[in-house]
C-alpha cells in the first residue's frame, strides 16, 4: 500500500483525538447566538467589523471586489456548498465560507486534485469571507475582499463531520515543538503535493505558511520548482496554508498586490530571520494591549457603504 495512504487514518486519529490540543484554533458553537443591536450604528468612530460583522448575507448586487485584502468589502459573494464530495467547511458558526465565485471555483478544483492526486478524501476548508466581506470582529486582518481562504493541513475524514466536530475539532499541529522542521510524525508527502497544486494555479498569487513548512517544501520538492517562490513563510500558520488570489480580470476596484519576487525563496538568507530565537521565541510586551476599534467604515472605499446598504440576496 501507498506509504502516504497508510499515514491518512494517522491523521485523521489525530484530528479527532486533539480537540483541545491546539490552542491557537479557536472553536465554534453550534448554537450561535446573533451578535446585539448596536446603539448608535452611525457612531463615526465605531469599528467596520461590527457592521460587517453583523450581515449574514450577500449584498444583492453584481459581484464585485472592492479595496484591498485587507481594507475593503465584497459585492454578490458566492458561497461554497458546506459539503462537497472532496471538501467539508469547518467552523459553520463563522459564516465565513464566503468569496468571490473564481475562489470558491478554485477549492471545489483544488480538492478533487488532491482527492485523485494525494489520494486524500479531501479537504477540510477554515475561513473565507464574510458574506459582505469586510473587516471581522474576530481573527484575520486580511480575507476582506473573498479573495483569501484557508485549507486546513489535515485530510478531510472519509465520512461527513457532525456539526459539533466541525466547531470543536482543532487542525493537527505540523510543526515541529522546537519550531525549526515539521513534524515527521504527521507531515506526509500528500501535503507537498496539495499545496504544489493550489501553488501551480494560474489565479493564486501567494500561499502563506509556517516557515518551517516552506524549509519542508524546498527540501522535498522535485522537478519544476517554479512554483515555490509563491510560497511565503508568515506567522499563525501551523495548522493551515493561506490562499490568495489575484484580483479578478476587469475588477477596476479590486486593489492588486504586487507579485512575489522571483526565486524560489529556499535559501538560508530567504530563512534567517524566520528562524532567529528572538522570532521563533518572542519576548512578551511588558505593557497591555490596548484596545483599539479597528479599520473604521469611513477608513474603506466608499464603494463599500453602498454594499453595506444594499438588501439581502435571495438564497
Amino acid at each position: 500500500m501507498n506509504s502516504r495512504l497508510i499515514l491518512i487514518p494517522l491523521l485523521l486519529s489525530a484530528i479527532l483525538a486533539s480537540a483541545s490540543a491546539a490552542l491557537a484554533q479557536d472553536k465554534g458553537s453550534v448554537d450561535p447566538k446573533p451578535l446585539p443591536p448596536l446603539a448608535n450604528p452611525k457612531d463615526p468612530k465605531l469599528g467596520a467589523k461590527e457592521l460587517f460583522g453583523r450581515k449574514v448575507l450577500p449584498a444583492a448586487m453584481p459581484t464585485h471586489v472592492i479595496g484591498f485584502y485587507a481594507k475593503g468589502c465584497i459585492a454578490g459573494a458566492e458561497a461554497l456548498p458546506i459539503n462537497g464530495d472532496t471538501w467539508q467547511v469547518m467552523r459553520l458558526s463563522r459564516n465565513r465560507n464566503w468569496a468571490h465565485p473564481d475562489m470558491v471555483a478554485l477549492l471545489e478544483r483544488l480538492s478533487a486534485k488532491v482527492h485523485k492526486e494525494a489520494g486524500w478524501p479531501g479537504i477540510l476548508i477554515g475561513d473565507m469571507s464574510q458574506p459582505r466581506g469586510g473587516p471581522m470582529i474576530t481573527g484575520h486582518a486580511s480575507h476582506q475582499v473573498g479573495l483569501d481562504a484557508d485549507v486546513w493541513l489535515t485530510p478531510m475524514p472519509d465520512r461527513r463531520l457532525s456539526r459539533e466536530e466541525r466547531e470543536e475539532v482543532s487542525a493537527v499541529m505540523m510543526v515541529r515543538a522546537d519550531r525549526l522542521d515539521v513534524d515527521p510524525a504527521v507531515w506526509t508527502p500528500g501535503h507537498l503535493i496539495m499545496i504544489r497544486a493550489a501553488a501551480q494555479e494560474p489565479s493564486v498569487q501567494r500561499i502563506f505558511v509556517n516557515a518551517a513548512i516552506k524549509k519542508a517544501l524546498c527540501r522535498e520538492a522535485k522537478g519544476d520548482r517554479s512554483w515555490l517562490g509563491k510560497i511565503r513563510p508568515m506567522y499563525g500558520h501551523d495548522y493551515h496554508f493561506h490562499i490568495r488570489i489575484k484580483c479578478p480580470p476587469g475588477s477596476k476596484e479590486c486593489e492588486s498586490q504586487p507579485d512575489p519576487e522571483s526565486g524560489e525563496g529556499c535559501s538560508a538568507a530567504d530563512f534567517a530571520f524566520w528562524f532567529k530565537d528572538s522570532t521563533i521565541h518572542p519576548k512578551p510586551s511588558t505593557e497591555p494591549p490596548k484596545p483599539h476599534p479597528g479599520i473604521t467604515l469611513a477608513q474603506l472605499p466608499a464603494a463599500c457603504r453602498k454594499v453595506l446598504a444594499a438588501p439581502d440576496a435571495k438564497q
